[in-house]
């Protein structure tokens, strides 16, 4: 059954659709505007009324930001706005989404975009990025073409010149998703309506769920330029489903962690920091503090940085966010570097419970005009005696990740991770009958962070380690649409991550279609299995099949 909540969320996204067909007449059908230009783009005034979905990896690689690079002057875009249009915001915000969806003939083609570096190696869109994502830090080097309906629309307004001297911009989407499932609900209901995980977000099978509404407010530093210091920040907040999966302990974590299985729809306030440039470091530095996205990973939480709707395994069981400080440096247009301090994975520092004071580093290097790109990353590793003790997911992980372009339509992602803990709690304790143990393990799991099956019955704990690797083959097919492939396998060695002791191979077949650069599309296939115990469908089930797809309607 369909809950009233996801009919609601629904409701709303088709009429936030159908609304501007009836206001704008001209507003329904694809964008015809020309092939978007392969880098990000543009000053104030050449900003476009179209959304740009930033890579957070997101953030320069998680949330939404420069991905669209098509770069026009709104004043010019289509025809001009009568008087009594430019005083209606409402008037102004729908013919953003007319002038997206079908522009005029007489719309200007975009300049060239100024930026430091190599060309970007792929299209975005269609792709969820066009510079390959690298977490905690905006692009050093290309400029910021975030220009959504919302705020084209306030620019467009009687305080527009005061936006554009802010640089301060408003913008988000609605996403909500859909699946049909073989996998069953109720078949223990005291452990929620769950039965698609460890399938990620869409763990609620045969359902209509709002996966994230989202909102953003930020600013970012202008590092084209190489002659004075700037500064950014965001501040990003989401609602949905999907805060299951971005919760850090100590942000509004009692909706989640409170009590068992957690709301089912909930906010996180999943972004917060400040970025500092300075141009005269290295070719740029950027140091951001506060809370991000976690650095490495092809994927991300926000739904527009990601080529599909559901996430790998590899991506669902590692680190989300980190809250501390990172400084980024591009030493040249081959080599950056990255090194940051934080208090663990998913930890605010006010959780003294869980908190590990935690350093990380990264090294991307990028050859053939970085059409090829390694990232390696030692994203977790606790300092001092208790490196890597069990807690509230205080993973120690180190990733290598490899983008490689092959044509003009084709590229294709890697990536591959190890993880551990050390001294998990037990769950196969189980001391024979007359022992001086103790009848139950003394050492037990924390809410929402799991146990080990351990291969001795009477130790209190053991190493839990797991790795996995992932691989998309991504097809372009035109402006508007492409294709991804993927394919992993994951080992969770003593069932740590995803609560079950199995190894797991997943295979997809995903489309993406763009309207415009405002609505995408991305129905899926995906087919999984866990070989040696099962995990779907609550513990009952060796395999799942899915049809699944979501829709994201950017403001």
């Amino acid at each position: 059954m369909i809950s009233l909540k996801a009919l609601l969320s629904l409701s709303l996204l088709s009429s936030l659709q159908l609304t501007v067909p009836f206001c704008c007449t001209r507003a329904y059908g694809q964008s015809t505007s020309a092939k978007p230009a392969s880098v990000a783009a543009a000053a104030e005034e050449q900003l476009t009324p179209q959304t740009q979905a930033a890579s957070e990896n997101g953030e320069a690689g998680a949330g939404p930001s420069p991905r669209h690079a098509t770069a026009a002057n709104p004043s010019s875009a289509g025809p001009a706005l009568k008087p009594a249009d430019q005083s209606n915001f409402f008037r102004r915000f729908f013919k953003a989404y007319a002038d997206d969806w079908k522009p005029t003939a007489s719309a200007p083609s975009a300049p060239v975009p100024t930026f430091r570096g190599d060309p970007a190696p792929v299209n975005g869109p269609p792709f969820p990025f066009s510079v390959w994502p690298i977490g905690g830090t905006v692009w050093i080097g290309q400029p910021w073409t975030q220009a959504g309906p919302l705020m084209t629309a306030l620019w467009a307004g009687p305080h527009g010149d005061a936006w554009k001297k802010s640089k301060i911009q408003i913008y988000g989407w609605l996403n909500v998703g859909a699946n049909f499932s073989t996998s069953k609900r109720g078949v223990n209901p005291s452990a929620g309506k769950y039965e698609n995980f460890p399938t990620a977000y869409d763990e609620v099978p045969n359902a209509i769920e709002p996966d994230q509404e989202v909102l953003y407010i930020e600013r970012q530093p202008d590092t084209v330029q190489t002659e004075h210091f700037d500064w950014g920040f965001r501040l990003a907040g989401l609602w949905g489903l999907d805060y299951r999966f971005t919760t850090a302990k100590g942000y509004f974590s009692q909706q989640l962690l409170g009590h068992p299985p957690g709301k089912e729809y909930g906010f996180d306030p999943v972004m917060m920091y400040l970025d500092l440039y300075f141009p005269h470091v290295g070719e740029g530095t950027d140091v951001r503090i506060g809370r991000y996205i976690s650095l490495p990973d092809i994927e991300a939480q926000l739904a527009p940085n990601n080529y599909t709707y559901s996430h790998s395994l590899l991506y669902t069981f590692d680190c989300y966010t980190q809250t501390g400080i990172t400084a980024t440096t591009r030493i040249n247009s081959h080599w950056t570097t990255q090194v940051g301090l934080s208090p663990g994975c998913e930890s605010a520092p006010w959780n003294l419970t869980d908190s590990r004071l935690t350093l990380n580093w990264c090294l991307q290097y990028s050859w053939r005009t970085s059409r090829d790109n390694l990232y390696l990353c030692d994203n977790e590793t606790n300092l001092g005696k208790d490196s890597g003790k069990y807690a509230y997911n205080n993973l120690q992980a180190y990733y290598l990740t490899w983008y490689h372009v092959i044509d003009k339509n084709w590229h294709a992602s890697t990536e591959t991770w190890y993880q551990w803990m050390k001294q998990v709690p037990n769950l196969a304790y189980s001391p024979p009958p007359g022992s001086n143990l103790p009848p139950v393990d003394p050492i037990q799991p924390e809410r929402n962070d799991n146990g080990a099956v351990c291969r001795s019955h009477t130790a209190f704990s053991c190493y839990a380690p797991e790795w996995a690797v992932v691989n998309y083959l991504e097809r372009q097919f035109g402006a508007h649409n492409y294709i991804s492939i993927r394919n992993e396998y994951f080992d969770d060695i003593v069932g740590q991550r995803t609560g079950t002791k199995t190894r797991y191979s997943e295979h997809l077949f995903g489309w993406g279609h763009w309207v415009g650069t405002t609505i995408l599309f991305r129905p899926e296939v995906r087919y999984e299995r866990s070989y040696d115990n099962p995990a779907y469908q609550n513990g009952t089930k060796k395999s799942q099949l899915t049809a699944a797809g979501d829709i994201i309607f950017f403001f």
